[in-house]
């Protein structure tokens, strides 16, 4: 997830090209949510939950065997009577609906006739389910008095337990790697509400699962995020990740971030600048400013410019890991020391320059990596960490104009399997490099 530049256009400004051939010329396949209202006693819907009610969404809910989220969440509500019984219930229905979208991407539970015939590695169920849920919250209208804080807090469990933020259980001993990936949601749905985010369905493939290295065997745990600039500047990244970053028996061995980069390629990003470029978001706001440091969490003072990647991107980059190059990305944009204009530099940044795009550009990808990678610095954790970038998850021929296409073709779903497995191998290669260097 960009903007990085391509010939010094931000790549989030013409996403729409690389993401989808043909798709820059066709018209938007929906407009912008306009703002909403709500009846006295409810918050009105956000941008992304007025997303929800099109025709994509609502397809793909049903054929990902999700459409009963919503409503059953809703029904369970009305029957709540109490603050604490609505905090249980938000936390468990939360956690519930990540472990189904965990187990269907993973080929556990029900069979086509209640899963759904859309592919199981498919992660768009799952972001358009917890918008439902979240809905169903600012629509409910309690029995008991609840005031709009209390709402708010409601919907930040059903945010946290549905993206796996609170249950990442990483095992003790040394007979294990431990291993801590996060990925996003969908984004850029106004240009097409049908896309999908690979990061976010390489996390629930290998949530919870045990892979074979040379190293010995790792366990790897995940969690996603939001494409919201205001809940990284609330601390969901470091609420997320500093407790499995202190020393302990559980404390991770490694972690990468993950999301979606350049067409047709992998890159481990170099340098991670302390910049938010300003592209608007999934909420339809823009920030432009130095990344904030949200209170209360460890963080290095001052505050850098710059953090770098600790994982091994020279075996990364040299393994064959699958069908897309891997390249060890070393290029950022600054403002260099006693200048004003930002210039770009291929080799990382230069003494006393101030940041304005990491090789991961200036958006929220950047901004994860920024962050973890901080964190890291912070709490003195000496093990790999930093950030992985995917190739675009590209539709099929003739299926690129949102205004014509089908929400999923066979190219499509293959283009998402063989991320999701790179993913994987990457991740093999890095914990062996790192137990070894």
């Amino acid at each position: 997830m960009n903007p990085l530049r391509l010939g010094g256009i931000p790549l989030g400004a013409a996403l729409g090209a690389a993401l989808l051939a043909a798709s820059a010329a066709a018209p938007p396949a929906t407009a912008a949510p306009a703002p909403a209202t709500a009846p006295a006693g409810r918050q009105a819907p956000t941008a992304e939950e007025q997303r929800l009610s099109g025709p994509v969404p609502q397809e793909i809910l049903r054929r990902g065997g999700f459409a009963d989220t919503a409503p059953d969440f809703a029904a369970a509500l009305a029957r709540t009577r109490t603050l604490p019984q609505a905090q249980r219930l938000a936390t468990a229905e939360g956690r519930r609906l990540w472990r189904r979208a965990v187990d269907r991407a993973q080929g556990r539970g029900p069979g086509p006739e209640r899963a759904g015939d859309l592919s199981r590695d498919d992660d768009r169920p799952l972001y358009w389910a917890r918008l439902g849920m979240t809905r169903a919250l600012r629509e409910w209208k309690p029995a008991f008095r609840l005031s709009g804080p209390q709402r708010a807090e409601l919907t930040g469990r059903v945010e946290r337990s549905s993206r796996g933020q609170d249950s990442i259980e990483l095992p003790a001993g040394e007979q294990v790697r431990r291993v801590l990936i996060t990925g996003f949601d969908p984004f850029q749905l106004d240009a097409d509400p049908r896309r999908s985010n690979p990061s976010g369905a390489a996390a629930l493939a290998l949530d919870g699962t045990t892979i074979d290295t040379p190293a010995g065997p790792a366990r790897i745990e995940a969690a996603v995020f939001p494409v919201r600039w205001a809940d990284f500047a609330d601390g969901t990244v470091e609420r997320t990740l500093l407790p499995h970053f202190r020393p302990g028996p559980r404390r991770v061995d490694l972690f990468t971030t993950i999301s979606q980069g350049r067409p047709g390629r992998f890159d481990v990003e170099r340098t991670n600048g302390a910049w938010r470029g300003g592209y608007p978001d999934n909420a339809n706001v823009s920030r432009t400013e130095t990344v904030p440091v949200p209170p209360g969490v460890p963080t290095v003072h001052p505050q850098p410019q710059w953090t770098s990647t600790s994982l091994p991107y020279a075996a990364i980059t040299a393994a064959a890991t699958g069908p897309f190059p891997v390249h060890d990305n070393t290029e950022v944009t600054e403002i260099p020391a006693g200048a004003t204009e930002p210039v770009d530099r291929p080799d990382g940044p230069t003494p006393g320059s101030t940041a304005r795009a990491g090789g991961g550009g200036d958006y929220l990808s950047n901004e994860i990596a920024y962050r973890a990678t901080l964190l890291r610095d912070a709490v003195r954790l000496n093990v790999p960490g930093g950030h992985l970038h995917t190739p675009v998850l590209q539709f099929g021929r003739g299926n690129a104009d949102p205004a014509t296409g089908t929400v999923t073709d066979p190219e499509f779903v293959r283009n998402r399997l063989a991320i999701v497995a790179q993913v994987r191998s990457i991740t093999g290669v890095a914990v062996a490099a790192g137990r070894t260097s």
